[in-house]
């Protein structure tokens, strides 16, 4: 998967911004590529979950479908952990079905260095990490 700069820069500015709580988006797009980043309301406010507030993701799903695009990615910040799903991400991600979708989790353990990572999680619980590659916005 590639995906521009600016989109990894949207994602650790939207964590940054809703410190202490967790933020989070999807991101949108086609063939691989990263098209469109949707923030979405936490509507758990919490520093240690989110939800997705249903009609701001109802309308991502619809601008995405739209735009001849799929969910690419379903992102969220971990305020005080490490950027690797926990047993609620998981349980999570199953639950919603979407399991099709990349996960990507941004540490703010280190506020002045956030750490971006990329997962798949199977049907069956496994978390693999995916490396992604970052190219410039021209590219």
């Amino acid at each position: 998967m590639k995906m521009a700069k600016e989109y990894v820069d949207q994602m650790v500015a939207h964590s940054l911004e809703k410190d202490p709580n967790e933020c989070c988006g999807i991101l949108s797009g086609a063939d691989g590529v990263i098209q469109c980043l949707y923030r979405i309301t936490n509507t758990a406010n919490s520093p240690y979950r989110y939800l997705m507030d249903p009609q701001e993701f109802l309308n991502a799903d619809r601008d995405t479908e739209s735009n001849g695009w799929e969910f690419q990615v379903f992102y969220h910040s971990h305020t005080h952990s490490s950027a690797y799903p926990s047993a609620t991400d998981v349980r999570m991600a199953l639950q919603s079905g979407y399991l099709m979708v990349y996960y990507i989790l941004i540490s703010l353990e280190d506020k002045s260095s956030p750490e971006v990572h990329m997962f798949q999680i199977s049907e069956s619980g496994e978390i693999k990490e995916v490396k992604f590659e970052v190219v410039d916005s021209g590219s």
